[in-house]
């Protein structure tokens, strides 16, 4: 194997999240417009070049990817897919060089999908939900079906994936559910990872008036559950903590009120084949132009590294309280991939 991938300041990046798709069966409020205009399907990359911007990723000493979208289980022959991303990893048998295979799904069609996703050497998914009561999923998804998710999420710990639902903190609209959150991730055996709102893309919606800094948030969580310190485990942005009364973990992810640039080891790639060296900047490279004019592998390594060399120290994601300041990437969430 090759160096690794190091950028200006010193960070490993080890970790890809691949959008397989920038299209989804729900509109959530702070992730996309309700009326959106999806991408023409030769603009997207088909799954040989995927795999191939993948392979050069792993035998540069990537580790761990995860799939994202829009919905990555929408695209038809998604299975097929990650069952040959899945073969690059390690195993006892086999041994390869990526030590883990993941996914984030909005868990409307994991009922169909969830055992091809085990056979295909995924353990653990996140599953983004919001709420627990039907009319605000409604709401908050402007189409999604709240039993629908709850079965996907059933079915995928049937076929013994470990599941964290990941919740958008939102003051106003779920503030008031944290408590029920927990507790029903105690009793399905899931972890549970708030999220502070991100400012990306228009969405019609008004992102300030919702922000919830999550250090507020856990002081009043502490009021009532017990949260004990957990070891550093692998470098990402969520800080965690187990709740005594369930025995799994909370964590917390905080963009803006904390944020975590410093250990931040991940890049992100587009469906269309843009490289994003951070979720909060606008900058971004052309790997697809470069495959499709013909590159090699070597004509992609050297703009990997040099897209590496222009990652910033931190992203630029500002939301302020008031009349104050939004300040975030143009595009949708959607379009990066989470």
């Amino acid at each position: 194997m090759q160096s690794s991938f190091i950028d200006s300041y010193g960070r490993h990046i080890s970790y890809l999240r691949v959008s397989v798709t920038d299209r989804c069966d729900m509109r959530c409020v702070y992730c996309m417009a309700e009326d959106m205009v999806f991408l023409p399907r030769q603009d997207v990359l088909d799954f040989d070049e995927m795999e191939r911007l993948c392979a050069i990723f792993i035998n540069r000493g990537v580790k761990r990817i995860r799939l994202t979208g829009g919905e990555p289980l929408v695209r038809r022959g998604i299975d097929g897919f990650i069952g040959r991303i899945g073969r690059w990893l390690w195993s006892e048998h086999a041994p390869g060089r990526l030590d883990e295979l993941t996914l984030t799904t909005n868990g409307s069609q994991l009922s169909t999908h969830a055992s091809a996703l085990a056979e295909a050497g995924i353990r653990r998914i996140n599953v983004s939900l919001d709420t627990l009561r039907d009319d605000r999923f409604e709401k908050i998804t402007r189409r999604g079906r709240l039993d629908q998710t709850l079965r996907g999420v059933g079915v995928a710990r049937k076929a013994g994936l470990a599941v964290r639902i990941n919740t958008v903190a939102m003051a106003g609209v779920n503030d008031d559910e944290f408590d029920d959150l927990i507790r029903w991730c105690g009793e399905i055996g899931a972890d549970l990872c708030l999220i502070e709102t991100m400012p990306m893309g228009e969405t019609g919606e008004d992102r300030r008036e919702h922000y919830l800094p999550l250090s507020d948030v856990r002081r009043d969580i502490e009021r009532r559950w017990t949260l004990e310190g957990q070891p550093a485990g692998v470098a990402g942005p969520a800080r965690y903590v187990r709740i005594a009364e369930t025995g799994r973990r909370l964590g917390f992810i905080t963009p803006m009120s904390h944020n975590f640039c410093d250990t931040c080891n991940r890049v992100r790639l587009s469906c269309t084949g843009q490289l994003y060296t951070c979720l909060g900047s606008e900058g971004a490279t052309d790997l697809r132009g470069i495959m499709r004019a013909g590159g090699s592998d070597e004509d992609i390594l050297a703009a990997i590294n040099d897209a590496l060399t222009h990652k910033p120290m931190r992203h630029d994601f500002l939301i302020s309280g008031g009349n104050g300041a939004v300040q975030g990437p143009a595009r949708h969430m959607s379009v990066t991939g989470g």
